[in-house]
C-alpha cells in the first residue's frame, strides 16, 4: 500500500492497521480497504469521482461562468458580475444564464475523468521511480509533475466541448444548443475549431491543476499539523471531510489567480473565428487579461473546494482507501 505522499508501505499481515496509515483502525482497516489502493478498480473509481466533480461543478456554475466569459470579451457591456448578469437578463431572460450547460457537463466530465484519474496514476509511477525516501522528501513537486501529466492529457478531452461553450456564450446568435452549435463550427473551420484553444487551455489549465493538486496536499498537511486539535486517524468522516472543503478552498484562490489571463485569452480565442493565441494576448495587454478576476476568484475558489469535497466523498462512498497525511517512510527514521 502507498501513502498520500506516494511512496509504498508495508502490506498488513493481520488486522493491525497498516505501518503508515493511521487512520486505518481496528475494524476501520476492513472496511476502508474495500479496493486495493493503486488497483485498476481504485483508478477507475477515482476516475469517476473526478466526472462527478468536475462535470457537476462546473455546470451547477454555468450562470456565472457565462458572465464572467462575456465581461473578458465585452467589457465595454458587461462592466462588472451583477451588472452582467441584469443585462443576459434583460437580453436572454433567465434562460440565457443557463446557456452552454450542455457542452460544459460532457467536456469538464471527460476532463474530471483524466484529471483525477491520472493524476493517481502519475502519483503512484511517479513515486515508485523516486523511491520511498525521495517520494516523500520531493513531495510536493511529485504532486506537481503529475497534476501537469494529468492535466496535458484531461484538456485534450476537454478543449473540443470548451471551444463549443464558448463560442455559444458569447458569440450573439450563433447558436443556442449543443447540436446545432457543433456541427455549424466543425462546417465553417472543420476540427481545427476544437482544438485551436488547447494550447492556451493547456497554458490555462496546467498551472492551475498543478496548483490545484500541490496546494491542496500540502495545505491540508498544515491543517493536521496546525490548526486541528486532533490526529487525523481519531476524526471523523465528516470531520476529515470539512478539512478537505477548507483546503480546497484555499487551494482555489491560487489556483484562480494563477490561470486567470490564459482563460482570458481561451475566451476571447473561442469567441473569434481565425483568432491566434498571441494576438489576442497582443490586443488585451497587461491589464485586458486580467478582467473579470474577482468573478473568476469567487467561481474557482467555490469549485475547486466543492470539486475536492465531491471526489473525497466518492471515496468514502465507495470505500476507497483514503491514505493519511504523508509521513516519513520507515527506512527514513532511525531503525530500533
Amino acid at each position: 500500500m502507498r501513502d498520500a505522499g506516494g511512496y509504498r508501505a508495508p502490506q498488513a499481515k493481520s488486522a493491525a492497521p497498516p505501518h503508515g496509515r493511521p487512520w486505518a483502525a481496528g475494524a476501520a482497516a476492513a472496511e476502508e480497504q474495500s479496493y486495493e489502493f493503486g488497483s485498476a478498480k481504485y483508478l477507475l473509481l477515482c476516475g469517476l469521482g473526478g466526472m462527478l466533480s468536475c462535470g457537476l461543478t462546473h455546470t451547477a456554475i454555468v450562470p456565472l461562468d457565462l458572465v464572467k466569459c462575456r465581461m473578458q470579451v465585452d467589457p465595454g457591456k458587461y462592466k462588472g458580475i451583477v451588472s452582467g448578469f441584469g443585462v443576459t437578463v434583460r437580453d436572454d431572460g433567465l434562460r440565457g444564464l443557463a446557456r452552454g450547460w450542455a457542452p460544459t457537463l460532457l467536456g469538464y466530465s471527460l476532463q474530471g475523468l483524466c484529471k483525477f484519474g491520472l493524476y493517481e496514476v502519475f502519483k503512484i509511477r511517479y513515486a515508485e521511480l523516486l523511491g520511498p525516501e525521495r517520494a516523500y522528501e520531493w513531495r510536493t513537486s511529485l504532486y506537481l509533475a503529475a497534476s501537469a501529466s494529468a492535466e496535458f492529457f484531461a484538456d485534450v478531452a476537454l478543449a473540443p466541448m470548451e471551444a463549443v461553450k464558448v463560442r455559444m456564450q458569447t458569440q450573439p446568435g450563433f447558436a443556442r444548443t449543443l447540436r446545432a452549435a457543433a456541427p455549424r463550427m466543425y462546417g465553417e473551420e472543420g476540427l481545427w475549431a476544437f482544438y485551436k484553444g488547447v494550447t492556451p487551455l493547456w497554458m490555462r489549465q496546467i498551472p492551475y491543476t498543478m496548483m490545484k493538486f500541490a496546494c491542496f496536499e500540502r495545505t491540508v498537511e498544515a491543517l493536521y499539523e496546525y490548526v486541528v486539535p486532533k490526529p487525523q486517524h481519531q476524526c471523523t468522516k465528516a470531520e476529515q471531510l470539512a478539512v478537505t472543503f477548507v483546503a480546497g478552498c484555499v487551494a482555489g484562490v491560487f489556483c484562480a489567480v494563477v490561470s486567470h489571463p490564459a482563460d482570458s485569452i481561451v475566451s476571447v480565442l473561442n469567441k473569434e473565428k481565425g483568432s491566434t493565441t498571441f494576438g489576442v494576448l497582443h490586443r488585451l495587454g497587461f491589464a485586458g487579461v486580467w478582467k473579470g478576476l474577482f468573478a473568476r476568484i469567487i467561481m474557482i475558489g467555490t469549485l475547486t473546494a466543492l470539486q475536492w469535497f465531491i471526489y473525497d466523498s466518492v471515496k468514502v462512498y465507495f470505500k476507497l482507501p483514503r491514505p493519511p497525511v504523508a509521513q516519513a517512510p520507515p527506512s527514513g527514521k532511525k531503525q530500533e
